[in-house]
C-alpha cells in the first residue's frame, strides 16, 4: 500500500528524536536551540535522507565491495550504515543535525532494525499488500527471463537440513518443536521415509551420490590418494572440483539439476546452470568466479545486512552463555568451544541460513524448475552441543521457521511447488575417543608402530561443513599446501586422518595398497593393537590369502565374503554393515587400514576421532539414517517393505520425482563445463525473518 513507506518513514523519525534525546553525541538542533516544530522537521528530513541514501547508494557500495570477505563485510555493516548516516545528516539544511562517529553507528543500527521490523509487520499484518508485493517481485524476475505466462508444470525445491537423522526429525515433531513439518505430516501432504548412508556416512560422500548420481571411491570425509600423493578432504574447494568431475565421468551425466535447476550452498553443482555459494566453484580463481555473489544479493538491502549483523552478534553471546553454562555445570560430553567457534556457529546458524533461504526465494519467484540448497546450521550445533541438547533443538525451531517462509513464498511463486526435506546423514552422540582413552588415533597408531608418542598431540581439523564456507566466505579456501611438505619429509610414517568416528591410516612410501602381511611384517605389532583396543569396533584390511578381511578384537578375523553368515565384529552395526564395508573395499582409494570406533547399540554412541561430541562419517548409529520427507503426490520412494539405501539410490528417487513434474531431463552435453554462477538472484528482495537476535 502507498501508506506504507510513509509509515516506515514516521517510525523512523520518531525513533530519531527518540535517540537523539537519550544520546549524549546526538543532536538535532543548533546550538542555540531550536523549538519542537523545528527539531521535529530536523529529525524528518534526515529520516527521510537516510532512508533514500539507504535505497539507492546502500546496494551501489555493497557491490562496490564484492571483493571484499564476505564475512568481514558482515561485520563492516555497522560502519557503512553509519557512514550513511553522517552524509544524511551532513545534507539536512541549516547543519542541524550531528552525531560522532560511533554514536552514527549506534543509530543507524537502531534505525534500520526499527524500519525493517516496522515495515514487515505491516506487510505480515496486510496480506493483500503481501501477496501484490510478491507477485510484483515474481513478475519482474519473469520480465527478465521471458515474455510468457509461468510454467504449467510443478517446480521443486530441494531442501537439504544439514546433519539432522531420522529420528531427531521425528521426536522434534512429537515435541512440537518442528510445527510447520508437523503440519506437514498431520494433514497427509507429506511422506517421512528413512535411508541409510554408505560407510562414509557424511556430507561430501552423500551430496556427492546425490545431487551427481555417484559417490565412487570416497571412502570418508578426507583420505590419502597414493597415485596423486594428495589428502583429498570433501569440504576443500579443489577437492569439492575433483569429485564433481569424477562424478560426471563416472556417470556420463551431469547432475539431478541440469533443467533450469539452481544450486544453493552446496558442495557441489549438481549441473545447475545457476549457483552461489558452492564450493566447487569457489575452487576457481579470477573475476570469472562469482560464486560468492549471493552475498551480494542479500546484502544490498541495509535492511537484511542489519537484521543479519545483529542476529549474528547475538548468535555469538548465545554461543559463549551456552559454552559457559556447559562448563559452570560440568555438562558431559562436552568438548571446547572456544576461539573462533563462536563465529562459526554464528555464521553458520545466522548468516547461510539467511543469505541461502533468502536464494532459494529469489529462484522460486523466478520460476526456476529445480531448486537444492543445504542448510548446515544443525550439523554445525550439534557436533559441538550434542545432536539432542537444547542448543541443537532451538537451531530446528529456527529451520522449521525456514520451511514455514519457503512454503509461503511458493504460495505466490508463478509457478506451483513441492517442496521435498531430506538429510545426507545423521549425528551419533558419544564422547570423544581422546577424552576417553587420554590419546587420540593418531597416537595410539604411532605406538603400535613403535613410534615416539608425543606429549599433547595435534587434534584433528573438524569436519564441519561451516567452516568451508566460512572459509570460502573469507576467500581463502584450504588448500593444505603445508601436509604436503610434512608427507614428503616424513614418507616413511603413517599417514593417520580422522572422518567422525571414522579412521584412515596409510603408508605414503608404498605405492599400492598394503597387504596384512606386509603391514605385519613391518609393524608387527600394529594391527594387534588397534583391533584388541577397547575403543575401536573392527578394521579393515587387504589379505594376500583371504582377500579383504575384517579384524575384531580376541583374533577375530572374517573375510568379506563371510560376513552374512559370520558377522562377527560387525554384528552390532546393523544388517547393512556388510555390504557398506564391501562397497568401500571396492575402492581404488581405500586406506591401507579403515578403522571404525566402537559403537554402542544400546546407548546408540560411537566414539569420534575427532573433537566432536556429535559426529558421523563412519558406522554405527544415528549417523547412518537420514530422512527424506516429500510431498504424498510423488510415487513412493522405494516399495512397500523394501529400504532405501545409499545416496546413490536417493539420487534415482529425486530423479524420477522431477520426471513426473517436470518432464526430460537435459543432456550432458549441455552441461560438459562448469556451470556459470548465478549474480543476480532476488535474495535481497523478499528476506527471512530473524528469530534469533
Amino acid at each position: 500500500m502507498w501508506w506504507r513507506p510513509i509509515a516506515v518513514w514516521a517510525v523512523s523519525t520518531v525513533t530519531m528524536l527518540v535517540l537523539a534525546g537519550i544520546l549524549p553525541d546526538f543532536q538535532l538542533q543548533s546550538d542555540n536551540g531550536d523549538s519542537a516544530t523545528r527539531i521535529a522537521v530536523t529529525a524528518a528530513l534526515g529520516a527521510g535522507a537516510f532512508g533514500i541514501l539507504s535505497a539507492l547508494v546502500w546496494p551501489l557500495l555493497v557491490r562496490a565491495l564484492l571483493l571484499v570477505p564476505a564475512l568481514v563485510l558482515g561485520l563492516v555493516v555497522f560502519f557503512l550504515n553509519g557512514g550513511l548516516l553522517l552524509f544524511a545528516l551532513a545534507i539536512v539544511p541549516d547543519g542541524r543535525g550531528e552525531a560522532n562517529p560511533e554514536t552514527a553507528v549506534v543509530v543507524a543500527a537502531v534505525m534500520s532494525a526499527v524500519a525493517s521490523a516496522t515495515g514487515g509487520a505491516l506487510a505480515v499484518r496486510d496480506d493483500d499488500a503481501y501477496r501484490r508485493r510478491l507477485y510484483r517481485l515474481a513478475d519482474r524476475r519473469r520480465r527478465r527471463g521471458s515474455t510468457g505466462a509461468g510454467p504449467s508444470t510443478p517446480g521443486t525445491v530441494f531442501l537439504q537440513l544439514d546433519g539432522v537423522g531420522h529420528d531427531v526429525l521425528r521426536d522434534a515433531v512429537n515435541e512440537d518443536v518442528m510445527p510447520t513439518v508437523g503440519a506437514w505430516l498431520g494433514a497427509g501432504t507429506h511422506r517421512l521415509t528413512a535411508w541409510r548412508t554408505d560407510w562414509s556416512s557424511q556430507t561430501g560422500a552423500s551430496q556427492l551420490g546425490i545431487l551427481h548420481g555417484s559417490n565412487y571411491d570416497v571412502p570418508a570425509f578426507r583420505w590419502y590418494e597414493k597415485d596423486t600423493r594428495e589428502i583429498q578432504v570433501s569440504n576443500r574447494p579443489s577437492s569439492a572440483a575433483e569429485l564433481q568431475r569424477r562424478a560426471i565421468e563416472h556417470t556420463g551425466d551431469g547432475g539431478l539439476l541440469t533443467l533450469d535447476g539452481a544450486s544453493r550452498g552446496n558442495l557441489f553443482s549438481g549441473g545447475a546452470e545457476q549457483v552461489a555459494l558452492v564450493l566447487s566453484v569457489a575452487a576457481r580463481r579470477g573475476k570469472e568466479n562469482r560464486s560468492r555473489a549471493g552475498y551480494f544479493a542479500y546484502f544490498s538491502d541495509p535492511a537484511n545486512a542489519v537484521r543479519t549483523a545483529l542476529s549474528f552478534v547475538a548468535e555469538v553471546a548465545r554461543e559463549i552463555g551456552q559454552s559457559t553454562r556447559a562448563r559452570l555445570t560440568r555438562q558431559r560430553p562436552r568438548v571446547g568451544r572456544g576461539g573462533l567457534y563462536p563465529l562459526i556457529r554464528a555464521f553458520a546458524t545466522v548468516v547461510e541460513r539467511d543469505v541461502v533461504v533468502a536464494a532459494v526465494m529469489g529462484d522460486m519467484l523466478a520460476g526456476r524448475s529445480s531448486v537444492y540448497a543445504d542448510l548446515v546450521a544443525y550439523d554445525e550445533v550439534a557436533h559441538h552441543s550434542g545432536p539432542v541438547s537444547r542448543d541443537a533443538q532451538k537451531v530446528l525451531a529456527r529451520l522449521d521457521r525456514s520451511l514455514a517462509l519457503v512454503a509461503k513464498v511458493a504460495e505466490h511463486a508463478p509457478r506451483r511447488y513441492r517442496i521435498v526435506v531430506l538429510s545426507d546423514h545423521g549425528q551419533s552422540p558419544g564422547e570423544t575417543f581422546r577424552a576417553r582413552y587420554g590419546l587420540g588415533l593418531q597416537d595410539l597408531v604411532r605406538a603400535g608402530c613403535g613410534l615416539p608418542v608425543p606429549r599433547k598431540a595435534r587434534r584433528t581439523h573438524s569436519g564441519a561443513e561451516a567452516r568451508a564456507a566460512v572459509r570460502a566466505a573469507l576467500r581463502r579456501p584450504v588448500e593444505e599446501g603445508g601436509e604436503k611438505h610434512r608427507l614428503a619429509s616424513r614418507r616413511s610414517e603413517p599417514i593417520v586422518l580422522a572422518s567422525g568416528n571414522l579412521g584412515l591410516v596409510s603408508f605414503p612410501d608404498v605405492p599400492h595398497r598394503m597387504s596384512k602381511e606386509e603391514i605385519d611384517a613391518r609393524h608387527p605389532a600394529l594391527l594387534t593393537t588397534l583391533a584388541n583396543h577397547p575403543g575401536v569396533g573392527f578394521l579393515l584390511v587387504r589379505s594376500e590369502e583371504h582377500g579383504a578381511v575384517v579384524l575384531g578384537a580376541r583374533g577375530a578375523e572374517i573375510p568379506l565374503a563371510d560376513l552374512d553368515e559370520r558377522p562377527g565384529p560387525l554384528a552390532d552395526f546393523g544388517a547393512h554393515a556388510a555390504d557398506a564395508v564391501r562397497r568401500t573395499d571396492s575402492f581404488p582409494h581405500t586406506a591401507d587400514i579403515m578403522v571404525n570406533s566402537w559403537y554402542d547399540p544400546a546407548e546408540g554412541e560411537v566414539l569420534a576421532f575427532e573433537e566432536q561430541i556429535g559426529s558421523h562419517g563412519g558406522l554405527g548409529g544415528a549417523q547412518g539414517h537420514p530422512f527424506l520427507l516429500a510431498p504424498a503426490v510423488f510415487s513412493p520412494p522405494v516399495s512397500q517393505g523394501a529400504e532405501l539405501v545409499g545416496a546413490q539410490q536417493v539420487h534415482h528417487v529425486l530423479r524420477r520425482w522431477l520426471r513426473e513434474g517436470c518432464g526430460p531431463q537435459v543432456p550432458l552435453d549441455k552441461f560438459r563445463h562448469e556451470p556459470a554462477p548465478d549474480a543476480s538472484f532476488t535474495a535481497a528482495t523478499v528476506t527471512p525473518q530473524d528469530e534469533s537476535a
